[in-house]
């Protein structure tokens, strides 16, 4: 099996996700001007765990400036369930569980806690393939707004 990863058994249903996704997004929130930004993300499997690790990585696009980043595990259990950890750059953590759908190859997330936020109140991810290319929407609560469109983008497997 030279060349092909083997991937933990539980990962299977999600294992479309490994390897480096890279494209462009866009964010806004009604506190905040809209802007564009360049990403990358890239899924790894240490091997023999039921885990995936994930690391992000956002720049602006006029200037390659580096933006956010953040980094976390996924893992997804039997059930269709999937948590999701992730700390951010600006200190922030995300505790998300949800569900996957292997079929649809779509993954739902809902934060069941965010952790050293002072503003933000609840974050929900969506993540979908179609036709390989990698979508994503993220939505934000604050202390100040109900749960709203926050970042998108469409990324495509280096």
């Amino acid at each position: 099996m030279a060349g092909k990863t083997v991937v933990h058994p539980a990962l299977e249903p999600v294992s479309y996700l490994i390897g480096t996704w890279r494209g462009e997004g866009e964010g806004g929130f009604p506190t905040i001007s809209s802007f564009a930004y360049g990403e990358e993300l890239i899924f790894t499997h240490p091997g023999n765990k039921p885990v995936i690790a994930y690391s992000q990585k956002t720049w602006k696009l006029s200037s390659g400036e580096p933006m956010h980043a953040e980094s976390g595990y996924w893992r997804p259990k039997p059930d269709g369930t999937i948590e999701v950890v992730i700390a951010q750059s600006t200190g922030l953590v995300e505790l998300q569980k949800g569900t996957y759908d292997a079929e649809k190859k779509v993954v739902k997330l809902q934060s069941e806690l965010v952790g050293n936020a002072s503003k933000v109140k609840e974050i929900t991810r969506v993540f979908t393939l179609v036709d390989e290319e990698l979508s994503y929407v993220v939505e934000m609560a604050t202390n100040l707004t109900n749960l709203q469109p926050h970042l998108k983008a469409s990324l495509k497997k280096l």
